[in-house]
């Protein structure tokens, strides 16, 4: 028997399970908002790198890599670009970027704080628009 071609002879760790799961919810978050670009995308890999090491040494937070992910990709965008995920919400006033609550939690979402509302959770700005 091959061990090659059974897909269940080498799974993917939980672990990695999770590290992809908050990768593909971080860029749909930056394609929801167009600024997939390929600098940016590779914020999301470094960050992706960072996280790794750090569930490798606390593996209880394997529940908060979505929202620490796009935490970290956030915090580096604002020292290149600027503030993201500007607020859908509030239309006056200056634009302000969305927080990622909890900030080291389960079942992140993006709020504002100065309107007081979830926004939409990590990965699903792209519905955001409308409500």
């Amino acid at each position: 028997m091959d061990p090659h071609g059974d897909p269940q002879a080498h799974p993917v760790s939980s672990l990695e399970q999770a590290l992809h799961a908050a990768r593909a919810l971080v860029l749909a978050d930056l394609v929801a908002r167009e600024v997939a670009e390929a600098d940016v995308v590779s914020l999301v890999e470094e960050s992706i790198t960072r996280r790794r090491w750090w569930v490798q040494q606390w593996p209880d937070g394997v529940g908060f890599l979505a929202g620490l992910v796009a935490q970290d990709v956030q915090d580096a965008l604002l020292d290149r670009y600027g503030r993201w995920p500007l607020c859908p919400v509030c239309g006056s006033g200056d634009p302000h970027a969305l927080d990622v609550e909890p900030e080291l939690g389960p079942d992140p979402h993006w709020v504002c704080h100065k309107a007081g509302v979830k926004v939409a959770a990590v990965g699903a700005l792209g519905g955001s628009a409308s409500s």
